[in-house]
């Protein structure tokens, strides 16, 4: 597959798809495609641009995965400290058996207060805590539901937020920092992701794009429709060029350590019977006979977003979209092209 057959096909998909963010394909070092398109500002008819920071949902949850790995390569925790001796909000009805390491692998069975195998409309989901008074990961404790375990602690994989938000109060528990600045000068400054961060939705820094949602009435913001500011579960923001830091540091162990790091990236569960989708340590994997692909990804009112590396051929691709649905059409291109 050529350049310029990446590029016509590509952008042909943009165009009729009015897709709205970014989409950038690095292979073996060199970027061979790489777009803006779209308005991070509606309103004001200001365009999107590669340098914008984009929200990217639950693609935060490796972030606060990658934050856990620094807690435990400092020894003040490990995979298998106990959720409960950390944590003493009193969840009644959940099991005091869940580790850290249940928590990062979604094995942990604990219910959700997000269970998004049952929410039917995201663009129109609300708590029972209004969504501007969710600024820390304890404020998110009253909506866990008051119920039995799901499942026995690790008997399968079931995608979880209420997870990734204990996680986070893990974190501010431990480090004595609020999760968000832990990760910020654990992760984000340590490697140079100098535009990434967690930032209050009604205050959105110079170049952000808005989410947005489409309805009956055109396109609205999507500022009523998540936490005033992001937590473990999600709700960061970043850039095309700070993910590829991201990733760069991340498998250069720069981050954590590669023990570490590859246990993170090795398959722990796989997340359907007979499925080729994986889950590790705060990673997706997808494995089949001809491919293994590591991915971030993430989905909420007015955000989609992957990013994925393919080591074997040295390629990463991320698409990132300020719509909910908008980066799905683009990936799938780009997953049939052979490059």
């Amino acid at each position: 597959m050529t350049k310029t057959t990446i590029n016509s096909r590509v952008d042909a998909l943009i165009k009729e798809k009015e897709f709205s963010g970014v989409v950038s394909i690095r292979k073996q070092g060199k970027i061979i495609y790489e777009t803006a398109a779209g308005y991070r500002d509606r309103s004001n008819k200001i365009k999107n641009n590669i340098n914008t920071k984009f929200g990217i949902a639950s693609g935060t949850k490796t972030f606060t995965a990658l934050a856990i790995g620094k807690l435990i390569e400092q020894g003040k925790i490990s995979l298998d400290t106990k959720l409960f001796d950390i944590i003493k909000y009193d969840f009644k009805l959940y099991s005091k058996d869940v580790t850290i390491r249940d928590l990062l692998t979604h094995t942990s069975g604990i219910p959700d207060y997000l269970d998004e195998s049952v929410i039917e409309d995201f663009n129109n989901f609300f708590l029972d805590i209004p969504w501007y008074k969710l600024k820390e990961p304890k404020d998110y404790f009253p909506l866990f539901p008051d119920e039995t375990m799901k499942f026995t602690t690790g008997e399968k994989f079931a995608y979880n937020n209420s997870g990734f938000v204990l996680l986070a109060a893990i974190i501010a528990e431990v480090s004595g920092m609020s999760y968000s600045e832990y990760v910020k000068k654990h992760i984000f400054e340590a490697i140079g992701m100098k535009d990434s961060g967690f930032y209050a939705m009604n205050r959105l820094p110079e170049n952000t794009a808005i989410g947005y949602i489409k309805d009956d009435e055109g396109w609205r913001t999507n500022v009523y429709n998540l936490p005033i500011v992001g937590g473990g579960d999600g709700g960061a923001f970043t850039t095309i060029v700070d993910i590829y830091k991201l990733w760069d540091a991340l498998l250069s162990y720069q981050i954590l350590s590669k023990e570490l790091t590859e246990l993170y990236v090795k398959p722990h569960i796989r997340t359907k019977p007979e499925g080729k989708t994986y889950y590790g340590h705060g990673i997706w994997i997808y494995k089949d006979d001809d491919i293994t692909e590591e991915y971030m990804e993430g989905c909420d009112a007015g955000v989609s977003f992957k990013s994925a590396i393919v080591r074997d051929k040295d390629i990463i691709y991320t698409v990132i979209s300020n719509t909910e649905d908008g980066a799905w059409p683009i990936l799938r291109e780009i997953s049939s092209l052979q490059f």
